[in-house]
């Protein structure tokens, strides 16, 4: 009975470190986003930075400097050619929807008199009720899409606005993922020698398996999320769906929203394409949209678990108990709860 009783007080503070912690971490996360990414980009830089002290025999800081700049040379490149590249298309995208719905009104009432008579034995209310929601709907659309150029819009200029602000996060965090990768590689023994000697061989077991576990999560959900654009990419692209690249990057971050999902993307794109007469594509969309639900389904809980060594049923309990909690923020919560929970338990903390 005292072992359970010691047990539960251990769960208890636990949950509430945790809790605070994981709280006070997103609150807080404005001021400290460019030193969390600098730590994230230090870790990927460590192997890399290693290699040439090694195997050119440079000097850590030297090797560390080189690693750093050749890194952001490459994300701001690919992130300044992937802000231009799907600005455009989403400025085009947004104004060809709505002068497609413009000028396709007769035919959409053709297919409602088709429908009518089709189904001529229907209460007359019903066929109303559902021309007028169809009718609806289609302005719903249209207004989301001039909504959603405007959005894109008023999002440039948002960010040419805070081009000073960007370039001051930026710059300091290359300079703190310069410093993080230089010790890393070369400062282990002075953290140690801050560490109580007794405590050192534990937390160490511990950082490294916080490592590990996080950046396989990341690793996963990344894999997740590049499957799900490679597959929409590819069946778009099949089927010539336009604007693939900018439906496809839009379809893999509603993949991760639970209200949204795919689906958002995929149903409006095979009602269009079914309105203007391309049956064939409206049909590929929708067993497209079929197949990448089903795959997502299956992948996600092997993936995670794998990535994390823990249990695929853990794992989902955490997705639907965070989702259905939190959304996305509560899935954040429970994953990264049982990720240190399955740590501090595998070195006898809890």
């Amino acid at each position: 009975m005292d072992k359970l009783l010691e047990k539960v007080d251990k769960l208890v503070v636990f949950f509430i470190i945790y809790t605070i912690l994981f709280l006070v971490f997103f609150k807080t996360l404005s001021y400290t986003l460019p030193f969390v990414l600098a730590i994230v980009f230090a870790l990927i830089l460590q192997k890399p930075t290693r290699y040439l002290v090694k195997k050119f025999k440079m000097k850590n800081s030297l090797a560390s400097i080189l690693t750093t700049i050749i890194f952001f040379t490459i994300i701001i490149s690919l992130l300044s050619w992937g802000i231009v590249s799907l600005t455009t298309e989403a400025i085009q995208l947004g104004k060809n929807t709505q002068n497609y719905i413009a000028n396709n009104t007769d035919l959409i009432n053709k297919y409602v008199d088709i429908f009518k008579n089709y189904y001529k034995n229907l209460d007359p209310s019903i066929v109303k009720t559902i021309q007028d929601n169809l009718s609806s709907s289609m302005n719903k659309i249209s207004s989301l899409t001039a909504s959603f150029v405007g959005g894109v819009a008023s999002g440039l200029l948002s960010f040419l606005a805070s081009v000073p602000y960007i370039i001051m996060v930026v710059l300091f965090t290359l300079l703190a993922t310069y410093f993080f990768t230089k010790d890393m590689t070369s400062a282990k023994n002075k953290i140690r020698d801050i560490i109580p000697s007794g405590s050192t061989l534990k937390l160490s077991y511990i950082i490294n398996e916080s490592k590990k576990m996080l950046g396989g999560y990341a690793l996963s959900y990344t894999i997740i999320i590049f499957i799900t654009f490679l597959e929409t990419l590819i069946g778009f692209s099949i089927f010539r769906v336009k604007y693939a690249l900018i439906l496809s990057v839009i379809s893999a971050i509603f993949d991760l929203l639970p209200i949204l999902g795919i689906g958002t993307i995929y149903l409006p794109v095979a009602i269009i394409y079914f309105i203007s007469g391309s049956k064939v594509t409206a049909l590929g969309v929708l067993i497209l949209y079929g197949v990448v639900s089903l795959i997502r389904q299956i992948i996600e809980p092997r993936i995670v678990s794998s990535s994390l060594g823990l249990h695929p049923v853990a794992v989902l309990a955490a997705i639907f108990i965070g989702l259905k909690a939190s959304g996305i923020a509560g899935m954040f919560f429970c994953m990264f709860l049982v990720v240190f929970y399955n740590i501090l338990k595998k070195v006898n903390v809890i």
